[in-house]
Formats: C-alpha cells, structure tokens, sequence
C-alpha cells in the first residue's frame, strides 16, 4: 500500500500543477497554458494507472482507491495553494479534511 500512496502523491503533484500553474501566469495564451497542461499531466498519467494497479493488485477496493486519491489530491492541492499560488488557509477548510478523514476511516472499517 505504501507504493500505491507514493505512486499516487507523485502523480497529483503533476496533476495539480497541470490544472493549476497556468492561473499563477495568467498572462500566457490559453493555447499555450492548455498544450502545457497536457503535458505535464502525461507523466500524471505515467503514475497514476500503475499506482492504481498496484494498488488493486495488493487488495485495495476501487472504492478505497478513489478515496485515498482524493484524500491525497486536497493534501497536495492545500501545499500548493499556500506555497505556489499564495491562497491563505482558513479553520474551515481543516474542518473539511477532518470530515473527509472520517470518510477514509469508514471506508476502510
């Protein structure tokens, strides 16, 4: 399960910066920042179906797949948001997270 994790941070780290980088250059064409998009989400693509493998293969339900996806998916997009884009983190999106962590611990019971 730890490689599936793994496999799967590494492909939202390109997947965020796929569909959000492009905001932080708002100046660029959107011809350019959608072929850039496209681009950086292929290696996106290179993680995410082994990890999905991976992750099936070891036992994991589909179900518990997509959750542990999207639990990783708002960690790195809150990482970024702060650190690339400069968005101020608010009490009541950490309220969210815990809801959703309560989510992935039902999933899993």
């Amino acid at each position: 399960m730890i490689r599936t994790i793994a496999l799967l941070t590494a492909s939202n780290i390109f997947m965020t910066f796929a569909w959000y980088y492009h905001l932080k250059n708002t100046g660029w064409p959107l011809w350019k920042a959608i072929l850039l998009s496209w681009f950086i989400a292929f290696f996106e693509y290179c993680l995410m179906v082994p990890a999905n493998r991976i992750g099936f293969a070891g036992g994991l339900k589909v179900y518990q797949l997509k959750i542990i996806q999207e639990v990783i998916t708002l960690l790195v997009f809150c990482v970024f948001a702060v650190w690339v884009l400069k968005e101020p983190f608010q009490l009541k999106y950490l309220i969210s997270f815990v809801f959703l962590i309560g989510a992935v611990y039902f999933m899993f019971k």
